[in-house]
């Protein structure tokens, strides 16, 4: 989760397709149109499932570690008095998300603003994790739990701000591809994050 650099404005809009696997097809689907030629948001799921599937920066989603510590995030919300819908696993959360997202932010301004927050959010979690990671040596390449290894960190809060951190650094990742790719879709150009529409 803290193993990889935040992403570049490049990295939003191009991605880097598949698994390895060369079984993935060239791209996701298009985006459909309703009658009066619109972009058809009904289409959305299907761009989701792709990434799922062939982008490995948003299948990461769907990693055991990832899972276990999107579900650690859940219950300690839930612990703190949050008011969180109890989603079953980290990929329904961020295709919610994504959802969400693409029906609030509804201009090109609005989507424009909410990647730029994300890739804003990603790259603090990121130098936090970064340092966190190298002060209490936190073997995260090994494949081993996360949560467990956080266990070095002496404190609770720091604890908890670490898994955050981790939780928050996947999960902008992949709403930036997905939403990257998106807002190219929609607006026939890639997302730049100083260039504001």
């Amino acid at each position: 989760m803290s193993s990889h650099k935040p992403m570049s404005s490049v990295e939003v809009s191009q991605f880097n397709s598949g698994n390895g696997n060369g079984r993935e097809p060239a791209g996701p689907p298009a985006l459909g149109c309703d009658t009066a030629g619109r972009v058809d948001l009904d289409s959305v799921p299907e761009v989701i499932q792709w990434f799922l599937d062939f982008d490995q920066r948003v299948a990461i989603v769907k990693h055991p570690n990832v899972e276990e510590v999107f579900q650690w995030k859940q219950q300690h919300s839930q612990s703190a008095g949050e008011q969180v819908f109890a989603f079953n696993r980290a990929e329904d959360r961020l295709a919610i998300g994504i959802i969400q997202a693409l029906a609030e932010h509804a201009t090109e301004r609005d989507l424009h603003s909410w990647i730029s927050q994300l890739l804003n959010a990603l790259d603090s979690a990121s130098k936090a994790n970064e340092a966190a990671a190298t002060a209490y040596q936190l073997d995260l390449q090994s494949g081993g739990s996360v949560v467990t290894e956080t266990r070095k960190i002496p404190s609770a809060r720091g604890r908890e701000e670490f898994l955050i951190n981790c939780w928050i650094e996947t999960l902008c990742t992949a709403e930036a591809r997905v939403l990257g790719w998106l807002y190219k879709e929609l607006y026939g150009r890639p997302f730049v994050p100083d260039l504001l529409p």
